[in-house]
């Protein structure tokens, strides 16, 4: 998760996801106060990536928090920082848990080319997710993502983008999405570190430019994330976080 100025972002809806992932594959409660263990490890942090892994170890539960401080232009990338998109067929998806295990991305990473994001594809052709984020594809006054169907994380930027489309009058569907969709248009992905990020080009194939539609996203999401009041602009610097009070 992002972590701004010492808090980490969302860490009520990242907690819960976690809790109900344990309920499902260990069918037990995270182990004493992680958000406790949250807080402390990230004061201090500016601007930066905390991750909270929970591991069986000794017919127990072990957590673990890790964070790290990150280039602010990594948090809404501008358009000039687009990334490139590289299709790896993972039959049936990864699921619909983070796994500490991550290896199979690892490896995907490390083969794609030029630092191209790898992009999960089912055996079908249908596009689940990339590497680090939920993918959208998005048309004049709409957007489209695939459904949580079990193959795919429900990602909290997901849900959040959907949400915040949603609020804005933007058609915001839930469907099938195969490869040869995403070529056709513009292509974003939503996370919960870099939050929107913008796609130049999947499998080599360029593709539609930033439009309106990643605009408002990203900014409803900027606006939710550092907790500003609707109505009241959101001042962004540093990739992401909001200015001081405005000059008198």
């Amino acid at each position: 998760m992002l972590v701004l100025e010492g808090r980490p972002v969302e860490l009520d809806a990242h907690l819960e996801r976690l809790a109900s992932s344990l309920s499902a594959l260990f069918d037990a409660e995270p182990p004493g106060d992680i958000r406790k263990l949250v807080l402390d490890r990230a004061q201090g942090i500016e601007h930066g990536r905390l991750r909270l892994t929970v591991v069986p170890e000794n017919d127990r539960l072990r957590a673990d928090v890790t964070a790290t401080e990150v280039e602010p232009v990594q948090v809404f990338p501008s358009p000039d920082r687009r990334i490139a998109l590289r299709s790896v067929v993972v039959a049936g998806g990864l699921g619909a848990h983070k796994w500490a295990d991550r290896r199979l991305l690892e490896h995907a990473a490390a083969a794609a080319r030029n630092g191209e994001i790898p992009l999960l594809v089912d055996a079908d052709g249908t596009a689940l997710e990339a590497s680090r984020g939920s993918v959208f594809a998005a048309g004049e006054g709409w957007l489209a993502t695939p459904p949580t169907d079990g193959r795919i994380l429900p990602s909290i930027a997901r849900r959040q983008a959907i949400e915040v489309a949603r609020a804005e009058g933007i058609e915001a569907r839930e469907e099938r999405l195969t490869v040869g969709d995403l070529r056709r248009g513009e292509v974003f992905l939503a996370g919960s570190v870099r939050g929107v990020e913008p796609v130049r080009s999947l499998d080599g194939v360029e593709l539609g430019p930033p439009g309106e539609i990643s605009a408002r996203i990203a900014a409803g999401l900027r606006r939710r994330w550092l907790r500003v009041p609707q109505g009241e602009p959101v001042a962004v610097v540093a990739g992401g976080r909001r200015a001081g009070p405005p000059a008198h």
